[in-house]
């Protein structure tokens, strides 16, 4: 597994598309700490951002891959190796390629402007290891849809009809509900509806992290009323982890029951 996954590692690192990735994040960084010198702001400006874009660039990247990839992976099928073994290193190697972007396009120029001095250095690392969280967790997502849809257009469909459902149609949805069964004691049913979306448990990880009861929201209030500040972001942060193992297991059993 781990040959797999370093030339899924190496082999997404040559391409130009992750230099993209790279770059766009180094650009933001520096384009905020530009036009707003405040660390902590900054940081709470660049989590709207992250946790609403790098779930859209691991379901494109997961995709992408796994369709422009699929010729390597027969060959490799037709190897003595393990179909787990292949699928898990091609999934780590571009979740690990994805997140090393992430974290050294946002890091350098946060570095330069002094952030390991600065109290919010402990609120800058709680938004890359979210970013992270959702890297992993999307690419998953993404790869569970390729290996379910055999056809291309199809699969980039229902790739971004997934993206567009947790980033937007699903607080959509909680909204509605919240509003027509307003009369009812919601607060259990909100936070258990809460678990099921990655972004909004990202969101209220930080959220919890920079201790802004403000922004909390009625989810993020919950967590808060429920397990309290340290407990409520161990919690989501456990369950993020719950998100990256579930998607993973399905890939290797789907990968060991598909017939290529």
């Amino acid at each position: 597994m781990i040959k797999i996954l370093k030339y899924s590692f190496y082999d997404l690192m040559r391409s130009r598309w992750s230099y993209v990735y790279l770059v766009f994040y180094m650009a933001l960084g520096f384009v905020l700490l530009f036009l707003n010198s405040d660390l902590s702001k900054a940081t709470i400006t660049l989590m709207n951002i992250i946790v609403v874009l790098t779930p859209m660039i691991g379901t494109i990247f997961g995709i992408m891959y796994f369709y422009n990839s699929r010729e390597f992976t027969e060959l490799l099928l037709s190897q003595p190796v393990k179909r787990s073994t292949i699928f898990a290193g091609q999934y780590l190697g571009l979740s690990l390629s994805l997140s090393m972007s992430l974290i050294i396009g946002l890091g350098i120029p946060f570095l330069m402007y002094g952030i390991g001095q600065s109290d919010a250095v402990e609120n800058f690392i709680t938004l890359l290891m979210s970013g992270t969280f959702l890297t992993f967790i999307f690419v998953a997502l993404s790869l569970n849809i390729g290996l379910s849809n055999s056809n291309k257009i199809k699969g980039f469909g229902y790739a971004i009809l997934m993206w567009l459902f947790f980033a937007v149609i699903y607080d959509g949805l909680f909204m509605i509900s919240l509003i027509v069964f307003g009369d009812y004691p919601l607060d259990r049913w909100a936070l258990g509806a809460s678990l099921f979306n990655p972004i909004d448990l990202s969101r209220i990880m930080i959220l919890l992290k920079l201790e802004i009861s403000a922004l909390l929201g009625y989810t993020g209030a919950l967590f808060q009323r429920f397990f309290g500040t340290n407990l409520g972001f161990i919690a989501s942060a456990g369950i993020l982890l719950v998100w990256i193992a579930i998607p993973f297991l399905l890939i290797i059993r789907k990968a060991n029951r598909k017939d290529f």
